[in-house]
């Protein structure tokens, strides 16, 4: 297998343990706060590093730009909070599907925080998007939680954005340790505030969350590192597809038609056609 074969495998296993995350927090069924899922989930994030951050030379354990890192932290901790409430309360397809808008959202983010001028070509593509966010939603049946599932995309997106203050030469390791370690804190004083008793089988969904986060990005990282991001980047979308099958087989969640087309016009301006277009007209003149 070529280096492309073997990052879009991992992107697309990478995909696929998320969309396990997903169901875990639909398990949850709204039977723990968002708070104390989030504190939970970055104690158990933290733990499942700290043997891979200690076996780096000491130099490398060492953090930049600790601004940077703490907002980033909480973008998480925020993140986190909504998706639950967002999975809890919407279909797998709907909650994703918003998600996946983060990309869009980056654009004009980008403009505001970065003064990145971007192409016509973009910004089109991401007229089309929220249209599809529309779509999907129905405005005249709209849920209260699909405040929460864009307030994921948003906090996704400027997450995204201030990686690119972290220096290069800082491992995934030490970032994913110090951004679980600095949402501790306030994180832990709202658990505190709502905490309840669990029982073992809630445990074990969080744990299962952590575990499924935590392996998706090293998944990714292992992949980006392969090939480049524009031969690859299209693999990402697989996990629309999970979680949809997912919702089909665990929740009876059957998306219509009309919720199918508002996916697509999501997504389909986030596909690498510049990458895409030469491969087809190849294809296409292979068959002729």
């Amino acid at each position: 297998m070529t280096n492309t074969s073997v990052a879009v495998a991992l992107l697309v296993l990478g995909n696929f343990i998320a969309s396990l995350a997903d169901v875990s927090v639909k398990n949850l069924d709204g039977d723990i706060s968002a708070v104390q899922y989030t504190f939970l989930r970055q104690c158990m994030s933290l733990l499942i590093v700290l043997p891979f951050w200690l076996r780096q030379e000491r130099h490398k354990r060492a953090l930049s730009h600790n601004g940077v890192t703490l907002v980033r932290a909480h973008l998480i901790m925020v993140g986190s909070g909504c998706t639950m409430m967002a999975i809890t309360y919407l279909p797998l397809a709907t909650a994703n599907a918003i998600f996946y808008t983060a990309p869009l959202i980056m654009l004009p983010l980008s403009v505001w925080l970065l003064n990145e001028a971007p192409k016509a070509s973009k910004v089109i593509g991401s007229l089309i998007g929220f249209v599809g966010v529309l779509v999907v939603l129905r405005p005249s049946q709209f849920h209260w939680a699909a405040w929460f599932a864009l307030g994921t995309a948003v906090s996704v997106a400027i997450f995204h954005l201030l990686a690119r203050r972290l220096p290069a030469e800082q491992s995934v390791v030490t970032t994913l340790f110090w951004t679980s370690l600095f949402s501790l804190p306030i994180s832990g004083v709202l658990a505190l505030a709502y905490w309840q008793p669990l029982s073992w089988p809630l445990v074990g969904w969080v744990f299962m969350t952590a575990v499924c986060v935590l392996a998706y990005n090293g998944l990714a990282v292992l992949a980006y590192k392969k090939a480049p991001a524009d031969q690859i980047s299209m693999a990402e979308y697989t996990g629309l597809i999970f979680v949809t099958l997912m919702g089909i087989a665990w929740f009876a969640e059957v998306p219509d038609w009309l919720s199918l087309f508002g996916m697509a016009l999501i997504i389909v301006p986030l596909l690498p056609w510049r990458t895409l277009v030469p491969k087809l007209k190849h294809w296409l003149l292979g068959l002729a």
